[in-house]
């Protein structure tokens, strides 16, 4: 039995059906079960019941336990769980105290490591490509996508590509111990972001650059707390004009990962 947290997320829902499809029996936590929309041979319960018994193996996401793992490590040592693959982020690998996101992440990681379980922590770089998914109503209705920072690079992963590798952590033992670091095929702009989603619908649609304190009022409103703002307006800065390093995924899939272009094509219909 795996336990997939997150599983109605944009990796955890992916990863499920991988799981079925290598034989394996799924347990899927959600916020809100009845809601779910998962295969029927999964067994699908509330996150906050955390049901441990007779699960092996955990993937973990951060967004599903935003107080941190702590709980859940205690049920896993009650149940007799061995491995805990967390859904992590590059940043853990910066020790710049003032990074939230990067202390949230290496903390994170230190508690699943000194909790004695075998683990294995999955940081995608580049940035996930289901970010866009935040310029969704915009493009419907105006065909123009807002941001602070037309010219930072990233390299943005494909949410499968992500949940493949999670599933090669959970299924083999190849990946105990490691910090796979991986990031999609191609190091574009965010304005290159735009353009490509409009390709991917047939119209165009537009970067419109704006001021960081527009930005910051933006993703207040949008819910995101202060620090991850600051955090990710930091992160941004730094990027604009700089290429991103690709960290390819043939070194874990044996393939290449599936490009921006791919992605748009694939949730076309979510910015129609």
């Amino acid at each position: 039995m795996i336990l997939v947290t997150g599983a109605t997320g944009h990796v955890g829902r992916p990863l499920v059906d991988l799981l079925l499809a290598a034989g394996k029996e799924v347990r899927a936590l959600t916020r809100d079960p009845a809601r779910a929309d998962l295969p029927a041979a999964v067994e699908v319960a509330r996150t906050e019941d955390l049901p441990l018994a007779g699960v092996e193996s955990v993937f973990f996401v951060l967004a599903a336990f935003p107080e941190g793992p702590a709980k859940l490590i205690e049920a896993a040592r009650e149940h007799g769980v061995r491995r805990i693959v967390a859904l992590s982020s590059y940043t853990a690998r910066d020790d710049d105290p003032k990074n939230f996101i990067a202390v949230r992440h290496r903390d994170l990681e230190r508690q699943i490591e000194e909790s004695g379980l075998e683990w294995t922590f999955l940081h995608p770089a580049g940035g996930l490509a289901v970010t866009a998914l935040e310029w969704r109503e915009q493009i419907k209705r105006t065909g123009v996508a807002r941001g602070p920072f037309a010219r930072a690079h990233s390299a943005p992963l494909h949410e499968r590509d992500i949940a493949e590798i999670g599933a090669r952590a959970l299924l083999t033992d190849e990946l105990l111990g490691a910090r796979p670091m991986f990031s999609g095929p191609e190091s574009i702009t965010y304005a290159d972001r735009a353009r490509i989603i409009g390709e991917a619908i047939g119209r165009p649609v537009r970067f419109e650059e704006i001021s960081h304190d527009e930005a910051r009022k933006e993703m207040g409103e949008a819910g995101i707390p202060p620090g991850p703002i600051e955090a990710r307006l930091s992160m941004f800065a730094k990027l604009v004009d700089r290429p991103h390093e690709i960290s390819p995924v043939e070194a874990y899939l044996g393939k290449p990962g599936r490009s921006f272009a791919r992605w748009a094509a694939d949730h076309a219909a979510d910015f129609s």
